[in-house]
């Protein structure tokens, strides 16, 4: 017993609502619109013979308007240089790390030439070990 009243208490509250929503719903949508449901969709939905020439009003060989050519000409010329910037950006990277290399494998070997000196010095400069002529 002590659960049936709390349901029975928490279904009127749900009907109740359910009730207040619908009513909230139809006092939401204006007297002009809620007595002809039919001209909002006239609005959106246009008639057969209109939706059957809207995509053929310009085929594919017609010809384009002054402000449809400019239109695509600015196109073509903003992605051609979006295209420009970005293979100039990727040559600049390559360029640097390409530069950067170099230079890392320049000080390695001057590394290991001061090494190989330092290891083969006799005492003599220049060094006559690597430079005397056998006879």
């Amino acid at each position: 017993m002590s659960w049936s009243q709390p349901l029975l208490l928490t279904c009127l509250v749900v009907l109740s609502v359910i009730t207040l929503f619908q009513v909230a719903d139809s006092a939401a949508v204006s007297d002009k619109k809620a007595a002809s449901p039919q001209g909002a969709l006239r609005k959106v939905f246009m008639p057969e013979a209109d939706a059957s020439s809207f995509f053929k009003r310009r085929g594919k060989r017609a010809v384009k308007t002054q402000d449809e050519i400019n239109a695509e000409q600015r196109q073509r010329l903003a992605a051609d240089e979006r295209r420009r910037e970005y293979h100039e950006e990727q040559r600049n990277e390559f360029e640097s790390h390409a530069e950067e290399e170099h230079d890392e494998q320049d000080e390695r070997t001057r590394e290991k030439t001061e090494q190989w000196r330092e290891f083969h010095y006799d005492g003599l400069d220049p060094s006559y070990e690597y430079n005397r002529h056998t006879v």
